[in-house]
């Protein structure tokens, strides 16, 4: 039998202070409000009391360091899942207010429906996809988490939904450390719920689009 239940975590609120896009560049940890997110995050899930056998996590600084407290709650090590990594980015430690007011800029935004500023969303759909059916078919039994970027959560919610994949990021639903869980259904994802565990009032959230 495979997993039962799988849950797309997002990381918490990295220390940006700078507020540029961080993206896929090194050295972004958490603040230390994140790192009380990410614990948030690991509490609601052992709250539901439902057993976690597998964990995964982005190679990506804050995603490890969101993983930990699984670690501590659950007692599993964390998987590097690289399919589940941020996407690129061409505006990678840049504030996206002076980016977009840059005309060196305008070209990266002729194709919104690529996007032409960086991976496109069916890559993204096709990788997040893999990894969850690779980690739902490793577990014997039981719960998994992947703790993933806000983009490849919200582009992996509207591929299960049938939505357009063209979207404005300022209008995802995903939250710090939010989950997003989902079941298999034969061969079908279906998307049974959506939480924000922690409280993100006044938290910086500008790393990536």
């Amino acid at each position: 039998m495979p997993a039962d239940r799988l849950h797309l975590v997002r990381h918490g609120e990295v220390h940006n202070p700078r507020r540029v896009l961080y993206g896929r560049l090194p050295g972004y940890r958490l603040s230390d409000d994140g790192r009380s997110m990410a614990h948030a995050a690991a509490a609601h899930i052992q709250h539901l009391d439902r057993p976690v056998t597998g964990l995964y996590a982005s190679p990506l600084q804050r995603a490890q360091e969101s993983a930990e407290p699984f670690t501590e709650l659950f007692g599993l090590d964390p998987v590097t899942e690289d399919r589940v990594i941020e996407p690129t980015n061409v505006f990678e430690g840049q504030r996206m207010t002076r980016a977009l007011r840059n005309p060196v800029n305008w070209f990266h935004l002729r194709d919104p429906d690529l996007p032409s500023w960086g991976e496109p969303y069916r890559a993204v759909v096709a990788r997040m996809d893999a990894a969850m059916r690779d980690a739902w078919n490793a577990a014997a039994s039981g719960d998994v988490v992947l703790v993933s970027h806000q983009l490849p959560i919200w582009i992996t919610h509207l591929a299960v939904e049938g939505e357009r994949l063209r979207h404005d990021p300022r209008r995802r639903r995903c939250a710090l450390s939010s989950v997003t869980s989902f079941e298999l259904s034969g061969d079908r994802w279906r998307e049974v719920s959506y939480v924000e565990p922690a409280s993100t009032a006044g938290a910086v959230d500008v790393g990536a689009v």
